[in-house]
């Protein structure tokens, strides 16, 4: 099927995917004298006193922005906000369908990282939560930061932290397969952006104790010179300081995380790695290798970020359902506590994982409440 002539059609004949629908009738005068005025005055009135009773007067406890400058859209780059916005209303529809959340898409016109921060805290009071969406590093990590500093609603940077959470639920279960531990495996993960960072945070955060990171110049070590400041922050997980090539840091690895080119590996590098090592070749659309590849020559788990292989990482088996439980517990952050327990919820709900079934698929509704009520029990 060609999806790109089919989507351009649907979109032109919907003209986009979202609409507003009222909550409250709208057929007598009594009806706008309650909903507009005079009745409105009471609750804006009873707001003014008490900013918390906006979250039961009005949608603000069920709202979230989701906020793009288009500057890293999946797989096209740097496109811009208003080119992205069919991404950001496709993300709004997978918050509602799968987490009952209603996102309203926000495209700048600004990737200036401070005015991006001010427009944020500006329109932050209509909302329960910040989703932040296909933002460049390093900028996302400092207006993430920033934030979280100035606000009291979570905020989320979903290409970091959903996609964290689904490796890491992934590679819990690879690993139960395996009978390993997280601690005792050598990890190997290439890339060193946004999505590759926060795997490698939260892992670390989970119990891995060797992480080497690799990026376009080699890997992640205390002899690189033009390491910039968030990369400088993964040396200590490069347990042994292994300098030198991606195909260095792969040999006797346990596992693989790619987030980062296409064809990036072949099958000796493969079989430079421990016994059984497990793949993730999450790169868009064409994996780090090719999962039949990948097998030929050993491996015994691949994961891809595509819906045609076995195992897909697919970002929507977490945040409709991360921000579900932090609307509903009313959390002013979400954590890498709740960032773990999401992923463990997600991975216990495959009670039997076998080497083609480590991740639910995202059309499995039933994970929904797992996750939603893991993130509100912390």
């Amino acid at each position: 099927m060609d999806y790109a002539q089919l989507a351009l059609q649907e979109h032109q004949k919907y003209q986009g995917k979202l609409e507003m629908h009222t909550k409250v009738p709208l057929q007598t005068n009594d009806d706008l004298a309650t909903y507009y005025s005079p009745g409105v005055a009471a609750p804006c009135l009873e707001i003014a006193k008490n900013k918390e009773s906006a979250f039961s007067l009005t949608r603000k406890h069920n709202t979230i922005a989701i906020v793009s400058d288009g500057s890293a859209v999946l797989g096209l780059g740097n496109i811009g906000g208003l080119a992205g916005l069919p991404v950001m209303e496709g993300k709004a529809i997978l918050f509602k369908e799968f987490g009952g959340v209603d996102a309203v898409p926000l495209v700048l016109s600004t990737q200036d990282p401070d005015e991006i921060i001010r427009t944020v805290e500006a329109i932050a009071p209509t909302f329960g939560g910040i989703n932040l969406e296909d933002i460049a590093a390093p900028n996302c990590f400092y207006i993430e930061t920033e934030l979280k500093k100035r606000l009291n609603i979570p905020v989320f940077h979903d290409d970091q932290h959903g996609t964290a959470i689904v490796v890491l639920a992934g590679l819990m279960n690879a690993l139960q397969l395996k009978t390993a531990s997280l601690s005792d495996q050598h990890i190997v993960i290439s890339g060193a952006g946004a999505a590759a960072i926060a795997i490698g945070k939260l892992l670390h955060q989970a119990g891995a104790t060797n992480i080497i990171f690799a990026d376009s110049k080699g890997l992640i070590a205390s002899s690189r010179s033009d390491l910039n400041p968030f990369k400088q922050e993964l040396l200590p997980f490069n347990l042994h300081d292994v300098s030198g090539t991606l195909q260095d840091a792969l040999v006797g690895a346990d596992v693989f995380i790619g987030v980062s080119k296409g064809g990036l590996l072949k099958a000796d590098d493969i079989r430079r790695m421990a016994p059984n090592p497990v793949i993730f070749a999450l790169a868009n659309p064409t994996p780090e290798i090719m999962p039949d590849e990948a097998k030929a020559a050993g491996a015994f788990i691949v994961a891809t970020w595509r819906s045609d292989f076995p195992n897909q990482v697919n970002n929507v088996l977490a945040f409709p359902w991360v921000f579900r439980g932090a609307l509903d517990a009313r959390l002013s952050q979400i954590t890498d506590v709740h960032k773990i327990a999401a992923a463990k919820a997600l991975a216990s709900f495959i009670q039997h994982p076998d080497v083609e079934h480590i991740l639910p698929s995202a059309l499995e509704r039933g994970v929904a409440k797992s996750i939603a009520e893991a993130v509100k029990e912390v």
